[in-house]
């Protein structure tokens, strides 16, 4: 069959594509990715053989927003803690003291404001939050104004300002370990760090010690690296962490809404169209 596939629609990471399939496949034409984080893939090697490639960054948007939004709000008030005190066999009453923080009026930084970053802070706009906002490229001012975002050029200034911190980057050499050690200690004592990105964002072994010596209150990770981690990894031992399977873009619509973009995108190539979610090797 090798010489009839024209296409290959990528689900989470499935197939693998390197040199050997490339080789194996001389009518491929397009590769189209189930979301929008290409990391996976060797840009390059890939363009190399003349073949396209097209993510699918509209139909993700709202579903990862909406994790990033939900791990905050879980996180600030410590739901995942509450809902095991609840079930718990001794349950007779919840501690006093028992506390989380609040998000209204709270200042959320938001670290790459694309299409998921902004529909974040359409979110936290509901919850009157004050939102920052650090980008490559400035929004534009009327974009700015409908959510009430400012703009920071420099990352270390939405860090020390921020009481919940939102990774929303694209996995690349420059982003590689972006929140290291010393990002980490710019922020506040009392801050949150939540990443809906990729887990190599994050530089792992600091955001332990981090949280386990005060220097940031909590964290909330729907993807870590490796993903899933290793069951005796400290990350899962540690109570002031909430994690998630990357449930990400993983509800029913966006599913839908992902094959119809890929398929769309797989179309276009294929009767030599412009492709509209087509990706470029940098």
């Amino acid at each position: 069959m090798s010489k009839k596939v024209q296409a290959i629609y990528l689900w989470w990471h499935k197939p693998v594509i390197d040199q050997e399939l490339l080789q194996s496949l001389p009518n491929l034409k397009v590769i189209a990715n189930s979301g929008v984080g290409m990391d996976h893939l060797d840009l390059k090697l890939v363009a190399s053989f003349g073949v396209k490639m097209a993510n699918a960054p509209n139909a993700v948007s709202s579903s990862t927003a909406d994790t990033g939004m939900g791990l905050l709000l879980a996180s600030a008030r410590r739901l995942v803690e509450g809902y095991h005190i609840a079930i718990s066999a001794g349950m007779e009453y919840c501690e006093a003291d028992f506390l989380g923080v609040e998000v209204t009026g709270a200042t959320l930084g938001i670290i790459g404001m694309g299409n998921i970053g902004y529909k974040i802070a359409l979110g936290a706009k509901a919850f009157e939050m004050n939102i920052l906002y650090h980008n490559r490229t400035r929004r534009k001012e009327q974009e700015e104004q409908a959510v009430g975002a400012t703009y920071c050029e420099k990352m270390d200034s939405l860090l020390q300002r921020a009481d919940f911190v939102m990774v929303v980057v694209s996995l690349t050499p420059q982003t590689h370990k972006l929140i290291g050690k010393r990002e980490m200690e710019l922020m506040k004592p009392t801050a949150t760090l939540i990443n809906i990105s990729r887990g190599a964002v994050i530089d792992q072994e600091a955001l332990v010690t981090a949280l386990q010596t005060g220097v940031i209150r909590a964290a909330a990770l729907d993807v870590t690296y490796p993903g899933p981690l290793p069951r005796d990894h400290t990350l899962l031992k540690l109570k002031n962490v909430i994690i998630t399977p990357h449930l990400g873009i993983k509800t029913d619509k966006a599913t839908y809404m992902i094959t119809e973009e890929a398929v769309e995108n797989i179309l276009a190539a294929l009767n030599g169209l412009p492709i509209p979610s087509e990706v470029l090797p940098s």
